[in-house]
């Protein structure tokens, strides 16, 4: 029993990530349009039919814009905070929304997603970890700082999408006005590659097969340099970027060494 994963798009043009078993899949975010979501999912041999639900993580258009479509039209359920919906401005039908709070564990089909606070410039943003038969994925992006949220799950994962959004000699030098630079390397903005790699370096578990680098950069990252720092450090983990022009290959993530225990709610709390 396995969980598949893919970056349907990843990055400031939109932001998409499809987790699932073999009978049903969520969506962490719909920042691409449904026929783009459609057209990608149908390239990788996976069927809209499978997915169940939308998660939505904040109301930055490049992670909403496709989800009044795709949930009109699949008649697919909406988990966003009460707080997101009203910022969002998006139009959903009323008996599409569904409401989160942090560390309520939900069940579509037997996946089990849960949600935490996180650092980002965001009415009420949120990462989630989805679960199934012992096999964690998380979804950390457009996260401002490490937090114990982030460390904590990061740690129970076996395969994650990870933040490297930019260099920072390449924020530092580019064209980005001072105020941007400012919001992007700010506590509320995004991770470099050297906090994603710490956090990676120090906290991965044993058992972590993949991680995919998520959200990079048009104009202060490079992927070959984000995923080469990565390797350095990978033994056996697979690095993969996430592009931000198309889908990346469907990965299978196992159990590689035992079944871990349940996360329990953790009483952090995010200033």
């Amino acid at each position: 029993m396995s969980l598949f994963i893919t970056s349907l798009n990843s990055g400031s043009n939109g932001n998409c990530y499809y987790i699932g078993n073999e009978k049903e899949a969520i969506l962490v975010d719909a920042g691409i349009s449904c026929r783009e979501t459609e057209k990608r999912m149908c390239r990788l041999g996976l069927s809209m039919q499978k997915v169940k639900a939308i998660f939505i993580s904040h109301e930055h258009s490049d992670h909403i814009r496709g989800i009044a479509v795709l949930a009109k039209k699949y008649q697919l359920p909406v988990y966003i905070t009460s707080k997101t919906l009203a910022y969002s401005r998006i139009s959903i039908a009323d008996h599409l929304v569904r409401s989160f709070l942090p560390y309520q564990c939900i069940s579509i089909g037997d996946l089990s997603i849960s949600a935490f606070p996180k650092f980002h410039d965001a009415i009420d943003p949120h990462s989630f970890m989805i679960s199934y038969n012992g096999i964690n994925v998380g979804v950390f992006t457009d996260i401002g700082d490490i937090c114990e949220h982030v460390i904590r799950h990061f740690q129970q994962c076996h395969a994650a999408f990870l933040e490297t959004n930019y260099d920072e000699d390449l924020l530092e030098n580019g064209s980005y006005p001072f105020f941007l630079k400012k919001r992007i390397r700010g506590g509320l903005g995004h991770l470099s590659n050297r906090q994603a790699l710490e956090l990676f370096k120090s906290h991965r578990p044993s058992y972590m097969s993949h991680l995919l680098l998520s959200h990079l950069s048009k104009n202060n990252n490079c992927p070959i340099t984000a995923q080469s720092i990565f390797q350095e450090f990978a033994n056996d983990v697979e690095i993969v970027l996430a592009s931000r022009d198309q889908e990346t290959a469907v990965f299978q993530i196992g159990i590689r060494e035992k079944i871990i225990q349940p996360l329990e709610p953790s009483h952090a709390q995010l200033p």
